[in-house]
């Protein structure tokens, strides 16, 4: 044990000072300081920040925990990744960097009206308190209790361990957040970064070295002949009628509501987004959303394999509890020198979302309704503060909320997913009519807003339609553009909006964009020609 805390603290202790020295010459009290890390991010510094933000122990825990369940069809949820992040790249980066937004609800301010940026800055803000900072803490603390023991280490129950670690992991993330913005964030992402792709790697690595004696591939075989059907990717479940809502990821899914969910996540959410906007240039904006691309289809080696691996060893000994497949396998596969790092790593993961999260609703709160409705007059250095107090308020309630998350039904990520199905989808379709319908009026954006999500909670949580979650997102994302289209054309007519070059970034695009897109797509075609109905 002595071995694993000093690994533990000598990593942890690294970031945190690498991270200090960095930013020992940035100014923390200014708006594009303390919010958007001065515009001065690259794009090795967004790729690695966006992979952390994204990857997180929801992933590690969740996804593991469902792959060994249900097997890879899961990969969509990360192959297609890359498809909407090429989409940023080359569409909505250069607009949003043309206008210098610092927020996606001042684009819907820009574009329609203050309302509406106000309705989807709250919505926002609750969906991150509500559904993704409680289950990020939740499932970072069973990690870390499943390999550490915290329980025992204090002689307590394993769920006081666990409301234990949620608490100071909770904390020590705040702290980061409040005391560090984004540029602190983004330092500390880009070495776990690098840390989690070595330590995650490792896990399958060492796995199958033991499994095939030596030899990985041979372990890899002998995995595969096991089960060959959990290394399907193109799932036969039924996504309509009978069996649909109880589905993981119906194949046909990758062509309704999940192309939504993806576009929305990576080219509209404000905690990824938020890097992009903190670029240096367009060039470098893209090279970060492009590389992360990339990353992401290398991560189902990290977040699908080993819960694969997992079934091997387990078989359907832990289906009633699949979340704790992922601790289960690190225990066994890591040698103990290796487990402080390890766990180093997660905690990494755990403070990058938290902490993204945390400063991103802080941006949007500050920015988009303290100073529009509390103090207009209010400066940089009074924002920077607000900013600070929001992180601290909404650490507080996440922490609050998180125990409750416990024994999901299908597994925690397949819980956020659907939770997240409430807001992404309503603000995905005003934001895509504000880019592409012209004649979408802003009382046709709060009309769509209000509409998509009570359709979503009366047909998933009151009817509870047969029908797959991801299908009526597909479903709420057409009846939206309708909605917003019809009551537009019974209102009033609105000025035409204009897209204004602000003039404060180099937007010459990066050279090699359109060819790296281009890989990236045959990379994602290939996983899916290759792993389909194996």
């Amino acid at each position: 044990m002595e071995i694993t805390l000093l690994t533990f603290f000598l990593y942890t202790g690294f970031v945190a000072l690498y991270a200090s020295w960095q930013l020992r010459r940035d100014r923390l009290d200014t708006q594009d300081g303390y919010f958007l890390g001065g515009r001065s991010l690259t794009g090795i510094i967004i790729a690695g920040s966006l992979l952390l933000t994204n990857i997180s122990t929801e992933h590690l825990v969740g996804m593991n925990g469902s792959a060994y369940r249900n097997g890879a069809i899961i990969v969509a949820w990360e192959v297609t990744s890359a498809l909407a992040l090429i989409v940023g790249a080359l569409y909505f980066a250069p607009k949003y960097l043309k206008m210098g937004l610092t927020t996606i609800p001042e684009f819907l301010e820009k574009r329609f009206d203050g309302l509406t940026r106000t309705l989807v800055a709250l919505l926002l803000i609750v969906s991150f308190v509500a559904t993704l900072l409680p289950i990020v803490l939740y499932t970072g603390a069973l990690n870390i209790e499943a390999i550490f023991g915290i329980s025992d280490l204090l002689d307590i129950s394993v769920e006081e361990g666990i409301i234990v670690t949620v608490v100071v992991v909770g904390v020590i993330g705040a702290i980061y957040a409040i005391f560090g913005g984004l540029k602190m964030v983004a330092y500390t992402d880009t070495i776990n970064g690098f840390g989690l792709l070595a330590a995650g790697l490792l896990v399958p690595l060492l796995a199958l070295i033991a499994i095939g004696e030596g030899d990985p591939l041979a372990g890899l075989s002998k995995v595969f002949n096991n089960s060959p059907e959990k290394f399907d990717v193109i799932s036969t479940e039924p996504g309509i009628g009978e069996g649909a809502r109880s589905a993981i990821l119906p194949f046909e899914v990758l062509f309704t509501g999940l192309v939504i969910n993806q576009l929305y996540f990576w080219t509209m959410h404000q905690s990824i987004i938020q890097r992009v906007l903190g670029a240096v240039s367009l060039k470098e904006a893209q090279k970060g959303l492009l590389f992360t691309g990339l990353l992401k289809i290398l991560v189902p080696l990290i977040i699908v394999l080993p819960g694969l691996i997992g079934f091997y060893y387990y078989g359907e000994s832990l289906y009633g509890n699949p979340d704790s497949v992922y601790p289960q396998l690190v225990k066994q596969v890591l040698p103990l020198w290796l487990t402080g790092f390890f766990v180093a790593v997660m905690m990494g993961a755990i403070f990058s979302t938290f902490n993204s999260t945390l400063n991103s609703a802080a941006t949007v709160f500050s920015l988009g309704i303290y100073k529009r409705y509390l103090d207009r007059e209010a400066g940089e250095l009074r924002l920077v503060r607000i900013g600070k107090w929001t992180s601290a308020l909404l650490a507080l309630f996440a922490i609050g909320i998180a125990p409750f998350v416990a024994n999901a039904p299908d597994g925690l990520y397949q819980l956020l997913q659907q939770l997240n199905g409430i807001f992404f989808i309503p603000i995905a379709s005003v934001i895509i009519a504000g880019f592409l319908f012209p004649r979408v009026s802003a009382t046709g954006a709060k009309a769509g807003l209000v509409f998509g999500l009570l359709f979503y909670v009366v047909m998933d949580y009151v009817v509870q339609v047969p029908l797959h979650f991801v299908h009526i997102w597909g479903i709420e994302f057409v009846l939206n553009i309708l909605v917003m289209h019809l009551v537009s054309h019974w209102g009033s007519k609105e000025p035409t909006f204009i897209m204004a070059d602000v003039g404060l970034l180099d937007l010459h695009p990066w050279k090699y964009a359109k060819g790296f897109s281009m890989l990236l797509v045959l990379l994602t075609l290939f996983i899916y020609l290759s792993l389909g109905n194996v």
